[in-house]
């Protein structure tokens, strides 16, 4: 699967004429977190926003003209539900039916399991009440007495006492295997180690081994399967709680103050894997994103070169930059955040060294170009409201020497 840069025009805009539907979503600049609900094949997307309006107007003209029967009516809108969430499932890069590596398959079968077995059960419960329904109907030709009373059956008591047991004991058992067997997988000797650590509201990702440190952005190898080389997470938290949810890759782990919890990943194919923070951890968690590229060998190995470089020393060749580089060394920028090679060694927000070679900023919810970067520098509230990054009141001149710097930043 290929990574795809976005374009950041207007979302959408839809309005009619009556005043029926008005228009409801706007972005400026367009969030990377649509990607949630798109996929870069425009197709789909231009058939998922057809259908779901379909549904809204047809349910807003329905009920104003009160012309269709009501079981018509249900029919018609339960279809159009149906094939909007049909579309939805098929074009969401979060599909937890789309399995992407070892864990997730795992998951995946002892989701079919319960499903199944949940479906058998309301299928069974439904055709008896159905059939009691139908078949024991009041009929013009029946007596008004009372029919006779039967007081207990120690046969169908004891069939709805044990059968369930039987069924909980049992999703019990095969849930304890599949957390078993993938808590208790043997480490490889090649396995990748990253240090995952949430802050509010961002990511921070160290590869002790390779003396890297990076934010927001996570990049793997791919798993052979005829040579796992798998990637170990080890998780915990700077602030509060988070939750690290990727479904295709893995189920959630919980990052928890004072606590390393464990997990691994190991997708085979190369692509961008979407993911979210799934446990609330304050104003700005629904923007607290998660994006993992699983690379080949070869172009992790290029990335991990790059991202061990310092940060670009020679600047003269650009007196925007260097000019850029002064003013943000000399403003409080450099309390929090570190670039390599400077004096900027703060370590309260993401690392900057290599900012301008991730496709994103502010934990994945805006898309990285110099004026969205530039956007955020001013004033970080105003696209990401609550998040902990206060306004340096700079004036233009230096917000455009900064943002020039900070794209020099590979």
């Amino acid at each position: 699967m290929a990574i795809h840069h976005l374009a950041a025009p207007k979302l959408v805009s839809i309005a009619q004429t009556n005043g029926i539907l008005r228009s409801t979503f706007e972005f400026h600049p367009r969030p990377v977190a649509v990607e949630y609900f798109r996929q870069a094949d425009g197709t789909k997307e231009a058939r998922l926003n057809v259908l779901c309006v379909a549904t809204i107007l047809f349910t807003k003209l329905a009920g104003r003209a009160k012309c269709l029967s009501v079981p018509r009516y249900s029919a018609v809108l339960t279809g159009l539900l149906v094939f909007s969430a049909r579309e939805a499932l098929a074009s969401s890069p979060t599909n937890i039916f789309d399995p992407a590596a070892t864990p997730a398959h795992s998951i995946f079968s002892l989701s079919m399991l319960v499903l199944s077995v949940t479906l058998a059960i309301f299928l069974i419960v439904g055709g008896l009440l159905l059939y009691a329904l139908i078949r024991f109907r009041h009929r013009p030709s029946d007596s008004d007495h009372e029919p006779a009373q039967i007081y207990g059956s120690n046969q169908i008591e004891l069939s709805w006492t044990v059968i369930p047991i039987l069924i909980v004991v049992m999703l019990f058992l095969s849930t304890t295997r599949v957390i078993w067997q993938t808590e208790a997988a043997p480490k490889p000797s090649g396995a990748l180690d990253v240090v995952v650590i949430g802050h509010q509201f961002w990511w921070e990702y160290q590869y002790p081994k390779l003396g890297v440190i990076t934010a927001n952005e996570l990049h793997i190898p791919i798993s052979d399967p005829k040579s796992p080389t798998p990637t170990y997470l080890e998780m915990s938290s700077a602030d509060v709680s988070h939750s690290f949810w990727v479904p295709r890759l893995a189920g959630k782990t919980d990052l928890i103050p004072n606590r390393i919890n464990t997990m691994w990943i190991d997708p085979p194919e190369t692509g961008l894997y979407l993911g979210q923070c799934a446990q609330y951890c304050g104003a700005q968690h629904a923007k607290m994103l998660l994006r993992v590229y699983a690379q080949s060998p070869a172009d992790f190995a290029a990335w991990v070169k790059q991202q061990q470089q310092p940060a670009q020393a020679d600047l003269s060749n650009n007196p925007l930059a260097e000019e850029g580089r002064v003013v943000f060394l000399h403003n409080a920028c450099i309390n929090c955040h570190t670039v390599s090679g400077t004096s900027a060694t703060g370590r309260f927000g993401p690392d900057l060294t290599h900012l301008a070679s991730r496709d994103t900023i502010a934990a994945g919810s805006i898309e990285n170009t110099p004026q969205n970067l530039r956007k955020w520098i001013a004033d970080p509230n105003v696209l990401k409201p609550g998040c902990l990054m206060p306004s340096m009141h700079l004036h233009d001149h230096d917000l455009d020497v900064i943002t020039a710097y900070l794209t020099t930043l590979h």
